[in-house]
């Protein structure tokens, strides 16, 4: 598979820089954010492939944070939610009609692989 570009955006910096870590071992350009408004200033001279965004982050949360995505990229982008949160809470329930995938934290390395495959 050929180096993508993945925003890996979380407002816990550890979660965000270990995911983006191992992300970029795995030979993709990983970038950690660590809210919603950097990853989207980011976006703008440099457009993500993937974006994988926390759902409960302080400021600006992983719905708003997807549907801002979707509206200024469209379908160009795949959204990955990864959250603390289960799938049967509400804002994980509403974020599903605009993220492409769901993955629960923590996330493991046999979800990235099938996410990313070699």
């Amino acid at each position: 598979m050929d180096q993508l570009t993945v925003y890996v955006v979380d407002d816990s910096r550890d979660a965000a820089d270990s995911l983006a870590m191992l992300l970029g071992l795995m030979g993709h350009q990983a970038r950690a954010c660590y809210g919603g408004e950097e990853a989207l200033a980011l976006a703008q001279t440099d457009r993500p492939h993937c974006v994988m965004l926390d759902i409960t982050m302080v400021g600006m949360d992983g719905l708003e944070l997807a549907r801002q995505f979707r509206e200024q990229f469209g379908d160009d982008v795949i959204l990955v939610a990864v959250t603390g949160s289960p799938p049967d809470d509400p804002r994980v329930r509403e974020t599903f009609v605009t993220v492409d995938h769901y993955f629960q934290k923590p996330v493991t390395l046999e979800q990235i692989q099938k996410l990313f495959p070699a």
